[in-house]
């Protein structure tokens, strides 16, 4: 965590929690704030690009992002990073499961004040 008098960049588990689910080559992974004060942030920096070059080493032909703001909650569509798919793909998470954490270990700038919301583990 780095921290200036007004901002703090943490990693994304620490404004939201997530889940993932697949079909056949895609992934889809939500991103769920922890409180509702924290949405904004979620959407001005949780975009289809970052979340592309966040994954770059899996090489996504495609982000889609679609947002569910009464829930404070958005859904990540990946096209094309599991190898294949589940009968495809020869490497140890064929579904996709493990890809949320590489999502929440995203950096993110917060407002200072934002903190009182975080949650997630704190270490």
């Amino acid at each position: 965590m780095t921290t200036t008098d007004h901002t703090m960049t943490v990693p994304l588990y620490r404004l939201a929690h997530s889940r993932t689910g697949d079909k056949g080559n895609r992934s889809n992974i939500s991103v769920i704030a922890w409180h509702p004060a924290l949405w904004e942030v979620l959407v001005d920096q949780v975009t289809e690009a970052a979340v592309a070059r966040q994954f770059a080493q899996r090489r996504p032909r495609q982000v889609t992002r679609y947002l569910l703001p009464r829930l404070q909650a958005m859904n990540l569509v990946l096209d094309d990073v599991l190898d294949g798919g589940v009968n495809d793909a020869l490497n140890l998470d064929s579904h996709g499961k493990a890809l949320s954490y590489l999502l929440l270990d995203l950096s993110v700038t917060v407002p200072a004040h934002l903190a009182p919301y975080f949650g997630g583990p704190t270490v």
